[in-house]
């Protein structure tokens, strides 16, 4: 990991005004994770938490989200964990398309800093900020795509199963296929066994 251009790209985010977004924002939520981790998770925006502390998915959301990657053995090193939008709408509304092709070049740099092997989409903002078009989420949830040399996973966002215990179980087992995934591309050691 080139540092300096790793400082070049924090201090671009936080200076950024490609969108009405950061005026409203208490801060700019860029990452939490390594630097140069095997898996990106890409959420949508930061919500009231997030933009107090200034890192992605500290609410009950990331609560959700941190009991599953502990599930599977992941690390902080082993994930990096960001948003399509670095800045919290008001009122925690989904970002516009505008509002996501403003911070599309930031997400670009971050991607190509980080370098990951696998990204989980985590919600419907999350795909469309990727790929441009709005998904039908039913279409497109567990299905692993490669694309250009990376492992591309859509996933449930947190806050849905949140809303819907019973949407826990899928989010679960799409974690464990990019798991797998990691596994069988070298990036990660298998996962061991949990004792009984």
């Amino acid at each position: 990991m080139d540092q300096a251009k790793w400082q070049e790209f924090e201090d671009k985010c936080r200076s950024c005004h490609n969108c009405g977004l950061r005026d409203g924002a208490t801060n700019v939520v860029i990452y939490r994770g390594g630097k140069d981790a095997p898996l990106m998770i890409v959420g949508e925006a930061p919500g009231q938490q997030e933009d107090i502390k200034g890192l992605p998915f500290v609410g009950r959301s990331g609560q959700l989200l941190q009991n599953l990657l502990s599930a599977y053995g992941f690390k902080e090193e082993d994930y990096h964990i960001c948003n399509i939008a670095k800045c919290r709408p008001p009122e925690n509304r989904r970002p516009t398309p505008e509002e996501i092709k403003a911070c599309k070049p930031l997400l670009a740099m971050q991607f190509t800093l980080v370098r990951p092997k696998v990204i989980l989409l985590c919600g419907s903002t999350a795909y469309e900020g990727f790929f441009g078009t709005k998904p039908s989420m039913h279409e497109v949830r567990g299905k692993m795509i490669e694309k250009n040399g990376y492992y591309i996973m859509t996933t449930y966002h947190p806050a849905y199963a949140l809303r819907n215990p019973k949407n826990k179980i899928p989010i679960y087992e799409d974690m464990g296929v990019v798991r797998n995934k990691l596994t069988e591309i070298g990036a990660m050691p298998p996962l061991e066994p949990i004792d009984k």
